[in-house]
């Protein structure tokens, strides 16, 4: 495999844990909403919402290695 394979196999796996993390975030900010800690579940759903916005770059990166 070439770089440029690797490269772009390294994006599509980091897309899908970014996915996945900013899932978790979310998960997790309903969780502390639940514990009484809304000030906790605001800043988790900050940062979801801050990993979600990497998408755009992900996307750009993801097609300069074809």
């Amino acid at each position: 495999m070439d770089e440029m394979s690797k490269l772009k196999h390294l994006i599509e796996h980091w897309v899908e844990h970014n996915e996945e993390h900013a899932q978790s975030y979310l998960d997790w900010a309903g969780k502390a909403a639940e514990m009484g800690r809304p000030e906790l579940a605001a800043a988790l759903k900050e940062l979801a919402g801050e990993t979600q916005r990497l998408k755009p770059l992900f996307d750009l990166v993801s097609k300069e290695c074809v």
